[in-house]
Formats: structure tokens, sequence, C-alpha cells
């Protein structure tokens, strides 16, 4: 008859077999949804915020903050900011956050810890730790991390200098406390920066930038082992300059996402590409309307969710209590007040603020909508001799009716929508020369009219 200690190591051994090979819980569900976490940035300094933000989504596409767009969670040690947060689902269906320990736009290059968390659902943060992964004099910047069942153990992969050039390293951990030894995850022979990790079909994909030529490009091993990594696109670039890729598999089809963060000169700036092939080399640059971040968003992390912890998410943080209202043809741009007047202007925007807008009841007409201004409550866009401006509400029924508008389907596109006034109803809000207007648009005018009256409520 076995040992009492047989019989313990051999259930020990059972367990661990079984929690790497079963799924757990939340995999064996259906995705349904996304998060994202992120930190902040404006382009003159007045958003910046490093913290731990949430957003979701339920298409991965347009995305909804939380908490007001107001951290979640707040570093306490090191340099006491993040920045390049990333949230991995654990194998036991909890989640890990690691985030590089940095502060403002100064950067520390000799820095070897990151910021973790840990957190059963991503309603609350707890072990507030940092991890040391090495102890070369060189920074530790944008984690990633992946299961590696080989190993039975997750990597932690970063960006360092090696001593020769900048590469990936990783560090294998069971727990985010004992992080093992730090090795080369990643050299091509040149200068990288800013690795994700992408699991699928028991293949693993790395995006990365490459430093020499500032494009990003994905790259695919068969083992996920260090140095196993060939790439398999040319260089993909969107703005001026890009950085911090993402890869994400959409839930509800056969498609794979890349996203890019740009920073200066156009700061705080996502774009992304579409690939229903991550084997090959073909990703399609999505138009900017097909997408919307949060707003001062930078260098995310994105994670596959089920629609009861995005609902569940949304009842603990809560969604905003504002929207933005995108242009049609100019997606780029969005509504908002300036000097007074109302316009559309380029994203980002400052203050980020002047674009946000709280959808209250139509002042004339409880079923239409007024724009209040977020930054400068009291206030509404109202027309004037048929230009939109920002006025405080004085209270009388021209006011209220130069206020209100209806909102309707979209006269370009059905699933956006259009806003038609209260007083001169034969006329839409639209844009022209960027300034924003109240002008007739009937069954006869032009596609560009039309575009110019259509709008994307989001947040």
């Amino acid at each position: 008859m076995p040992s009492r200690r047989t019989l313990l190591t051999t259930a020990m051994a059972s367990a661990v077999a079984a929690a790497i090979a079963a799924p757990n819980a939340a995999h064996a569900q259906s995705y349904a949804a996304y998060a994202m976490a992120y930190f902040k940035e404006s382009p003159d300094m007045t958003d910046d915020s490093y913290a731990l933000h949430l957003a979701v989504s339920r298409d991965g596409l347009d995305w909804t903050p939380l908490n007001q767009n107001r951290p979640v969670a707040t570093p306490t040690a090191g340099m006491q900011g993040l920045r390049d947060p990333f949230v991995l689902r654990r194998q036991d269906g909890a989640f890990v956050v690691l985030a590089t320990d940095l502060k403002g736009r100064v950067f520390n290059l000799d820095n070897q810890y990151l910021h973790v968390w840990d957190s059963p659902d991503l309603r609350g943060f707890t072990g507030y730790r940092r991890v040391r992964l090495h102890d070369m004099a060189t920074h530790t910047w944008a984690p990633t991390a992946f299961w590696d069942p080989a190993r039975g153990r997750y990597a932690v992969v970063y960006s360092a200098y090696n001593g020769t050039r900048d590469v990936l390293m990783v560090n294998y951990t069971a727990d985010f406390v004992n992080m093992g030894a730090a090795q080369v995850f990643f050299d091509p022979g040149f200068n990288v920066l800013d690795g994700d990790v992408l699991v699928h079909n028991g293949a693993f994909y790395l995006a990365y930038k490459n430093m020499a030529d500032g494009n990003l490009y994905v790259s695919r091993s068969t083992t996920g082992q260090p140095g196993t990594f060939t790439t398999l696109t040319g260089g993909l670039r969107q703005g001026g300059a890009i950085e911090a890729p993402i890869l994400v598999k959409s839930n509800s089809a056969n498609a794979f996402w890349l996203w890019g963060d740009s920073f200066v000169p156009d700061n705080a700036v996502f774009y992304a590409w579409r690939s229903s092939d991550i084997n090959g080399g073909g990703w399609t640059p999505l138009d900017q309307r097909d997408y919307t971040a949060p707003i001062s968003s930078k260098h995310a992390g994105i994670l596959p969710i089920t629609e009861a912890e995005r609902a569940a998410l949304v009842t603990r943080w809560g969604a905003p209590q504002w929207n933005r209202l995108k242009s049609y043809n100019f997606p780029s741009r969005f509504v908002r007040h300036a000097g007074g007047i109302g316009r559309i202007d380029p994203y980002p925007m400052e203050p980020p603020a002047d674009q946000q807008w709280r959808l209250r009841a139509g002042l004339a007409d409880a079923s239409g909508v007024s724009f209040e201004s977020v930054n400068l409550p009291g206030r509404f866009l109202r027309h004037s001799g048929y230009a939109m401006r920002l006025d405080a509400n004085d209270g009388t029924s021209q006011f209220a009716a130069d206020a209100t508008f209806h909102r309707v389907a979209g006269l370009a596109d059905a699933a956006w929508s259009s806003f038609r006034s209260h007083n001169f109803p034969d006329r839409h809000l639209r844009h022209s020369g960027y300034a924003l207007r109240i002008d007739p648009i009937t069954g006869g005018s032009s596609a560009t009219d039309r575009q110019d009256a259509t709008f994307k409520v989001t947040s």
C-alpha cells in the first residue's frame, strides 16, 4: 500500500498537471468583449496620468473608459507612477497587472523593477509590489507576459539593453513574486523595443518595434522559446512615428488586429491594422472611422473577457457621464468648443475636456437633446445666426429652442447619428470649414453635405 507521502506527492502532481492542461473557468466560457489597460498623456500634459486606467469594449474597436477615465490603481513605490500597463489572465482565471516603473516623460534608464498587482476580477487590486527582474544597469520597460506550457511558468518579456543593443529580455515565474533569472528572449541583431506576445492555436506571435527603421513587425515561433522567432511581415507604420504594438485576436471572427501607439508630434493617437491571416504578411490599415480609443490613452494592453466580466466592470467602475462626437468624414476630428465657438478639431486637442459633452434632455423638448459642456457646465451648444456657439443658458425659451436638437439616423450612415435643429427643422448640425453651423440638408443635398452632418456618439 503506498505511503501517505507517496499519495500526497501523486495527488499534488496530478493537481499541477490538471491545472496546466485544463482550461480555467473563464477560458471555458465564450469571450464576447475586451478590456484595455492604459495610462494617459496629452500634448500639453494637462491630462497626464501615470496610473492604471481601464476601458471595455464589446467589439474591440470602440472603447468605453471606466471610472470617468480616472485611475483605478496608482503605484505607491519606486517612481510612484507607471507606464505601459499589461494585464494577463492567469491559469486560475484571476489576473495579474504588470507595468513599467516610470512617472512623467523623463525616462529612467537604470531601473530593474516592474510594478505588479493581483486581481481576481479587475474590480479591485491587491498585493501591490515591485519585483526586480535583473541586476543590469539598464531599464525594464513595456512588459508583456504569457503562459509557457512547456516550462509550466509564465514568461515575462520586457525591453532592456543587454550591453550590446536594445533587446527583449525574459524571466520565467510561477507566481510573479520570484521572478527567476533574466535571459535574452529576442535579439534580431538590431535595436528593438516594445514586444507584445499573442498565443494562438499553439503558436506564439511576437509584435515589436524595429528601432532602426521605426516600423512595427510581427514574428512567429512554434515553441515560444527564446531565440526561436521568425519575422513574418514587412514594416508597418501609420502617422509620423509609431511604437507599442498590441496583437489582438477577434472574439467573433477569423480576424486579428494590430494596434500601434503614436507619439510626438501626434501624441496619444492609436492606429490599427486588420488581418485575416496572422501567419501572412498582409495587414490592412483601419480607417479611424472604425475605432475610437479612450481620451489621452497611451501604450495599452488589451485582453479578451466575457460579457459577464464586462458588465461587472461597468457596474463596479461606472460608464462615462459624458460623450464625444466624432466627425464622419474627418474621423480624426471631434466636436469641441474653442473661444466660445463650436467646431471640429483634430484629436488630440488641448484641453482634452473641450471635446466632452453631457447629452442632456432637450431644453425645449425632452425628447430631443442638448449638448452641455463638461468643463464649462451651464454652457450649451446653440445656434445663433445659424452658427454654433457655446453660451450660458439664460433660461429663455429662445435659448432653449436654439440649443435643442433631435437625434436621427445618420444622413451619410444610418449606424451613425445626425442632429436636426428643433426650431429650424429643415436644418441639421454640420461642419463647414471645420466650424459648426446648421444648414438645410435635403434628399437633394450632396454626399459631402450629408457626411458633414453625420457624427458618431462615442466616449
